[in-house]
């Protein structure tokens, strides 16, 4: 990757089943192939777990694009209710597709974009579709897992 970048995780959410509410944590160990312990999708428990929107082990979001998308749309969506276990500060997440980057210690693969759904719209009652298309986050994959804090890093992996 020829840009460079340095963000940093602002929230990590997880929740415990399909539908669950998202609860904050201050750190979340990534178990590589699986997911955040204590996540629906390290215990294949998600909506779309199964399905090929499900391979991912973990979802990411930009705080920046919630913002913009809040006041283009006056969605009045929280960071919890965008149900992303990572929320991030200063990563452009659409250019790590098919990339590896590094979030602390932990070494994620970008998989492909997490575009809202009408099951993110049913579960918060706004209409976040059309305020988040192309700007909805990331799937990624757990390459090599360890401890994912507030207040880490977020960079490209030099690799």
């Amino acid at each position: 990757m020829t840009a460079m970048f340095e963000g940093q995780v602002v929230a990590i959410y997880v929740a415990s089943g399909e539908g669950a509410p998202m609860e904050a944590r201050d750190e979340a160990e990534a178990l590589a192939g699986k997911g955040l312990d204590g996540d629906r999708y390290a215990i294949e428990a998600g909506k779309y777990s199964g399905t090929k929107i499900g391979k991912r082990a973990v979802t990411l979001i930009e705080r920046e694009a919630i913002a913009a998308a809040n006041d283009a749309y006056d969605l009045g969506l929280s960071e919890q209710e965008s149900r992303r276990n990572i929320v991030v500060e200063g990563v452009p997440l659409n250019h790590l597709v098919g990339r590896e980057f590094l979030v602390g210690g932990v070494r994620l693969r970008g998989f492909d974009l997490s575009e809202p759904c009408a099951y993110l719209e049913e579960l918060t009652g706004k209409p976040a579709r059309k305020a988040l298309l192309h700007r909805g986050g990331l799937r990624a994959e757990i390459v090599e897992g360890g401890p994912i804090r507030v207040g880490d890093t977020v960079r490209p992996d030099a690799g």
